[in-house]
């Protein structure tokens, strides 16, 4: 039956509020064995909420990789770094800079650095070098890729990367020299034996094979940079005001020191993530696309279904406007089931992947050992906006079509 008595009517509210909507709920929720109608719906409502599940776990990888990569680069490269332009040793103190951090509106740490090519030496085994000396107070960031050792930069004491260690076969305690390179061809060579105090592991290769960090104090002896240091290092906790501060900067400090943030350093890389996020992104949203399209499909094959209903409706004398609400209404429902399907299965497998892992990928390629995957919910919620409104978009052609059938032939459909 299509209409309950009017008694049961007014119960449910359907003739004087909803009628289209409880008539298209009822097309869907066909209970009839094997009925046309119901496989229809339950089919383009599984096509929309995996191709939505494609979307959104694309996205949330992306996210995941950005963020991390991001983050490790920052560890080591600090948020904004500020140095002469011919990379050039600078005076210990820069007019304008203290007074800019003061009176910035945010945490800051700053610190100075010396940077500078060198070559290790272990026995009849060496190896090309980036010697960068920090304070002891800026190296804690070294503590969550320690993987034995300690972080405390003390007297004669360096940090190396794991890959280095096992390249050349140190270990914690063993003695090593360095060798400043711009000496090497020179009768009065600079060296210098430390002992490794610490092995970092961060997943970038580039970073963990070449990298090595020292006392500043000891930098500055290596490379005979006494009064002088390279430049500074700032480190925000709030990254987004990142911007603000580097502004701020550029506007106060004059030639010849140039401010840089860690995403400028990197701007290849970056680029590189930026170019690839929105193909990745287009071919997934077209797998969305499709289910989206299948709503068409859809909701044509019910009207087919349905052409004899849709006859006696019109002879009992239903409005060609509700009519048309009725489809409309089932592209809604099967808009929002597929969006709100996709994105609980998305969060699903973002929350099995990020806490077990099941995913692993080989860290010397992609900088880390598994997929992370950050969820958005912004991204999420515009994509189930967007998705919501192509859905009832892809509904008008069938529609139109519903509202074209003639009583007469319809009453002759079987």
């Amino acid at each position: 039956m299509l209409f309950c008595s009017p008694p049961c009517a007014r119960k449910n509210n359907l003739y004087t509020v909803n009628f289209p909507f409880y008539l298209s709920t009822r097309y869907l929720r066909s209970t009839q064995k094997g009925s046309f109608t119901r496989i229809a719906g339950v089919l383009s409502v599984a096509g929309l909420a995996v191709g939505i599940a494609a979307l959104l776990i694309t996205l949330f990888i992306l996210n995941g990789f950005e963020r991390v990569i991001s983050q490790k680069i920052a560890d080591f490269d600090g948020h904004i770094r500020i140095r002469h332009f011919l990379n050039n040793p600078i005076n210990p103190k820069i007019a304008g800079m203290d007074s800019v951090i003061s009176n910035f509106n945010g945490d800051v740490i700053q610190s100075g650095f010396i940077q500078g090519p060198a070559l290790l030496r272990k026995g009849k085994l060496a190896e090309g070098v980036i010697v960068e000396g920090i304070e002891p107070a800026g190296a804690d960031f070294l503590s969550n890729m320690l993987v034995s050792g300690s972080v405390s930069l003390g007297k004669n004491d360096i940090i190396i990367g794991k890959k280095l260690a096992d390249q050349l076969g140190l270990s914690i305690g063993n003695k090593v020299v360095l060798f400043d390179i711009a000496t090497l061809r020179g009768s009065k060579k600079r060296l210098k034996q430390f002992t490794v105090s610490g092995l970092f592991h961060s997943g970038m290769t580039e970073y963990d094979k070449s990298l090595i960090f020292m006392n500043l104090e000891l930098a500055k002896g290596l490379f005979n940079l006494e009064g002088k240091v390279t430049g500074y290092i700032l480190r925000l906790k709030d990254q987004k005001q990142v911007s603000l501060l580097t502004e701020t900067l550029e506007s106060n400090l004059a030639y010849p020191y140039m401010v840089m943030t860690w995403k400028e350093k990197n701007r290849a890389l970056f680029k590189w993530m930026d170019v690839q996020r929105w193909p990745i992104i287009f071919i997934f949203g077209l797998i969305a696309l499709v289910g989206v399209v299948n709503i068409i499909s859809a909701l044509a094959m019910i009207i087919i279904d349905k052409t004899r209903q849709i006859g006696i409706l019109k002879s009992l004398g239903i409005t060609q406007g509700k009519l048309k609400q009725v489809f409309l209404a089932n592209g809604l429902i099967i808009g929002v089931a597929g969006t709100t399907g996709g994105s609980l299965l998305a969060l699903v497998v973002a929350w099995l992947q990020n806490n077990f892992k099941l995913i692993t990928i080989p860290e010397d390629v992609y900088f880390m050992d598994f997929i992370p995957m950050d969820i958005n919910f912004s991204n999420m919620l515009s994509v189930m906006i967007v998705a919501t409104i192509l859905s009832i978009l892809a509904a008008l052609w069938p529609t139109a079509r519903a509202g074209q059938i003639e009583p007469a032939e319809a009453l002759k459909y079987e």
